[in-house]
């Protein structure tokens, strides 16, 4: 048994549950409060068009212009958090996006929209990949899979909470407020990120050593683990620098992977909605309100899930952890574009959604084998600002293909060939990078147990 492994015998599950209870409730409030500001576009689509005059396209384009302030400034963000501490940074990140948000309130026509969707790309930037980050300062190998799996089951939650939030903004905003029932959402969501930030600013550690509700001896274990790994890491070819993430091949394949899987979710975050409409064929008020509601189900069937995979592929090596679900996410997008009833829908986009998601935190496994120091803050980001640009191009592209051609099977179509092709990426570079040659410990090339 390697030092490495005696040195995980010293850390108890409690303290481990302790470190998930403390940790993971105030990361998982940022992200949600990020989920549901950058995909309120989508909730609030049809009034939202009816009152500035907007297309399917520009809808879009709004949608899409949130992720060009997002990836230039993301390596740059993760590069300030390690050097400020995640607890100053993303309080800070959190403040500016949540006065943008709320000050989204105020738009009145197509132009001043997408400049406060651009505004707030840049404001929220390098959260999520901070986040990830923050993670590998606290959890070793053994405890990745159920981390990563409680931070992305976020993603799901923020569409169980933000569908019938914007539901009953929709419906009773105009009388709460005095203004439209999308305008109150936007301010809503801004005051309630900023409250977020001060709880986040209040308690987060930065590390295990700076956690007062940590003894000494838990914190010492924690550091010891985390120091051994780097260690071990580096022993096997583990990327150290900024500039050999930046330049690394299997980075670079490892984003375009990443891409495709988010290039799955960003369209049906946006248009799930307008899809449901469209194929119910339904119109009015009580139809945005209904629909919204409806978007809802894939995320609580993608929550579940989720959990229930982690389990399963922690004794699986990551990258078939990440390629089933995949590509269960791709099939459930080709089996949308056949099928003209809604409950066949929606249940083909509960499939692809659960899918997708439950992809997400075993792919983030990945990148923390063959990432360490400077690498893991710069490689982690720009694997991430990649996937980010799919974030523009996949509503844009989208919006804009729905417009051409008046239904949304074309585009759906396209979603899961893109899908389809990273799988391939993940399937080649993805075993480079895990190990799967016997570069790194069995442990890790079989992901460990808790």
């Amino acid at each position: 048994m390697s030092s490495n492994l005696a040195t995980h015998d010293t850390v108890t599950p409690r303290t481990w549950r302790k470190v998930g209870i403390r940790i993971m409730p105030l990361v998982g409030l940022a992200y949600v409060a990020s989920y549901i500001d950058r995909a309120n576009v989508g909730y609030i689509a049809a009034p939202m068009s009816r009152d500035l005059h907007l297309g399917s396209s520009q809808i879009g384009l709004a949608a899409g212009l949130f992720f060009i302030g997002y990836v230039l400034f993301e390596v740059p963000s993760n590069m300030m958090l390690s050097r400020f501490g995640a607890r100053k940074w993303i309080a800070r990140i959190m403040i500016t996006w949540g006065l943008v948000t709320a000050a989204t309130a105020a738009v009145n026509s197509p132009a001043t929209l997408f400049a406060a969707r651009l505004l707030l790309g840049f404001a929220e930037a390098g959260l999520a990949a901070g986040i990830l980050l923050y993670l590998t300062f606290w959890f070793p190998r053994r405890q990745r899979s159920w981390a990563l799996s409680a931070f992305i089951v976020m993603i799901p939650l923020s569409s169980i909470i933000g569908s019938p939030l914007a539901a009953a903004l929709l419906g009773w905003g105009q009388d709460l407020f005095g203004i439209a029932g999308w305008r109150a959402l936007f301010l809503v969501e801004g005051v309630l990120t900023v409250v977020v930030s001060v709880l986040i600013f209040v308690f987060l550690p930065n590390r295990p050593a700076d956690a007062r509700w940590l003894d000494d001896e838990e914190k010492a274990a924690i550091e010891n683990i985390l120091a051994a790994e780097a260690a071990e890491q580096r022993a096997h070819g583990a990327l150290t620098g900024l500039r050999q993430a930046l330049t690394s091949g299997r980075v670079w394949a490892m984003a375009v992977t990443w891409f495709a899987i988010a290039f799955g979710l960003y369209p049906l975050q946006f248009f799930l909605p307008t899809m449901i409409r469209s194929i119910t064929n339904s119109v009015g008020d009580a139809a945005d309100v209904s629909s919204v509601l409806l978007s809802a189900i894939p995320y609580v069937v993608a929550a579940v899930a989720l959990l229930g995979w982690a389990r399963f592929a922690a004794r699986r090596t990551a990258v078939m952890a990440t390629a089933v679900p995949m590509a269960l996410g791709a099939a459930g997008l080709l089996l949308a574009t056949v099928t003209s009833s809604g409950t066949l829908f929606v249940l083909a986009v509960c499939l692809s959604v659960a899918g997708i998601i439950t992809a997400m935190p075993q792919f983030w496994r990945i990148p923390a084998i063959g990432l360490t120091e400077a690498a893991a803050a710069s490689g982690i980001a720009l694997i991430n600002s990649v996937s980010n640009v799919s974030g523009f191009v996949g509503p844009y592209f989208t919006g804009s293909i729905a417009a051409a051609t008046g239904s949304f099977t074309y585009a759906l179509l396209a979603i899961a060939i893109i899908m389809a092709a990273g799988l391939v990426v993940l399937l080649t570079a993805g075993r480079r990078m895990e190990g799967l040659d016997g570069s790194l410990p069995t442990a890790d090339r079989h992901g460990g147990t808790a």
